[in-house]
């Protein structure tokens, strides 16, 4: 390796500690600052809260250090704000849950500590195990199987939990195979388009100025359209849904270059989601609410599949305005229950204003946009598709969850992630920042000069 090579990795790291150490003075001081707005003293957690902080920052840029050092220096510590934000927005929901019993909404800022630590312990034993990330791709059609038994395990084993079946219940725990099928339909659908792309890639006769894929090339997009549909109809899961099915035209545009494939997905979904939509009692319940909120608003209680949450979600943006109330001076408590989970964007927005909104979008952008650049430096197929196919996943989980609770498309219930209670999406999306570091790493291996 020439010595412009061997510094270039220690400027990577460099670069990655003082942003981490930026990361831990910012979501220390939110910690800090909320107990001191809402209670006027220094929360009783602080040390903890400290101490995992620095576990979580320190011991996973070691390790990069060591065993990734060509890595994307942005990744980690963009995934430990977002984590970090969202520890202290629990944490200031729990404040208020426990000045409100009647509420009787569990706390979830501990456990959520738990399930971060157990994240990122996870992530780097994916870093230290998976030295090379092509070696998934053998066990492709493997990883399909497990991700379809785990997609459709709701459905017959499930709980149904607020109009979803989407979670399985382990005694105590709580398990959403959808956080991870979504990683697994990744890696399947890049392995098989790297194989297949050439024979997907075919034209076909064209359509109002559309060039479409020849018919005996729609068998897969219209298979995995089919399971979308029962997904949804079984689990009543519009989120995973519309995740499933979208990462995977996402890849095939990808492998193909091809806006045919991306036109009849497009019509593909929203044909499916109307019909469902149409037919489904708790489907059509989040349609009606998603187009007249207010009239779900004063009749919440009386209709079955009616609720009021997204009408309070639009009081929660309007309250805030453009800079907000105050981090803890707010009440996203009147969503109840959904306040630490799909709607904890109701808080930022409430008491963080548009600004604060708009900051967590740009850090999921930010996010997604280093997974894009990590595919476009890969070299091979199989990594370039990985990694844009996992930071679709991220990008469409993100605008699901957004695009629900602002009433842009209806209520999905899907987890934010990083930001939401959940430790299967969390852990999940600890799983994604490995394998983005593991492609990132190996890419600028490969572009180096020997």
């Amino acid at each position: 390796m020439t010595f412009a090579a061997l510094a270039q990795a220690p400027d990577r790291r460099r670069t990655e500690a003082r942003l981490l150490a930026l990361v831990v003075l910012i979501t220390v001081f939110g910690y800090t600052y909320t107990g001191l707005s809402m209670n006027g003293r220094l929360p009783a957690g602080l040390a903890l809260f400290t101490v995992s902080m620095l576990f979580m920052t320190l011991v996973p840029h070691l390790v990069l250090r060591r065993y990734a050092p060509r890595a994307d220096p942005l990744i980690l510590p963009l995934a430990t704000l977002l984590t970090g934000i969202g520890l202290v927005l629990l944490h200031r929901l729990d404040l208020t849950y426990a000045q409100t019993p009647r509420l009787k909404t569990a706390q979830a800022a501990n456990g959520q500590l738990l399930w971060t630590v157990i994240g990122v312990v996870v992530c780097l034993a994916i870093l230290l195990v998976l030295r090379d990330h092509r070696i998934l791709q053998r066990y492709i059609y493997l990883t399909m199987v497990i991700a379809l038994v785990l997609l459709m395990a709701p459905a017959f084993f499930g709980a149904d939990m607020y109009g979803a079946k989407r979670w399985i219940l382990l005694g105590p725990l709580s398990l959403q195979p959808g956080e991870f099928v979504k990683i697994m339909i990744s890696v399947f659908f890049a392995g098989y388009l790297t194989v297949n792309r050439d024979a997907l890639a075919l034209a076909g006769r064209r359509v109002m100025g559309i060039q479409l894929p020849p018919g005996r090339q729609l068998a897969p997009i219209f298979t995995i359209w089919a399971v979308s549909l029962l997904v949804l109809i079984f689990e009543r899961d519009l989120g995973t849904s519309l995740i499933f099915f979208g990462v995977f035209v996402i890849m095939l545009y990808m492998a193909t270059d091809r806006t045919s494939w991306v036109v009849c997905g497009l019509l593909m979904a929203t044909a499916g989601a109307a019909v469902v939509g149409s037919l489904e009692p708790h489907v059509h319940g989040r349609v009606t609410a998603w187009l007249d909120p207010m009239r779900a608003f004063t009749k919440a209680g009386q209709a079955e599949h009616m609720s009021d949450q997204l009408a309070q979600a639009l009081f929660s943006f309007g309250s805030g305005g453009i800079s907000g109330s105050g981090l803890g001076q707010g009440h996203p408590e009147q969503i109840g229950f959904a306040g630490n989970s799909d709607f904890i964007l109701t808080t930022v927005g409430e008491e963080l204003g548009l600004a604060g909104v708009m900051a967590v979008i740009m850090l999921y952008v930010l996010l997604a946009q280093r997974g894009l650049r990590v595919g476009l430096s890969a070299r091979d197929p199989f990594g370039k598709l990985l990694a844009v196919g996992l930071s679709g996943a991220l990008l469409l989980q993100v605008f699901v969850v957004a695009g629900g609770v602002t009433g842009l498309i209806p209520l999905t219930g899907k987890a934010l992630p990083f930001l939401a209670k959940g430790g299967s999406s969390l852990v999940a999306n600890w799983v994604m920042v490995a394998l983005l570091l593991r492609i990132s790493d190996r890419a600028q291996r490969r572009r180096e000069p020997a």
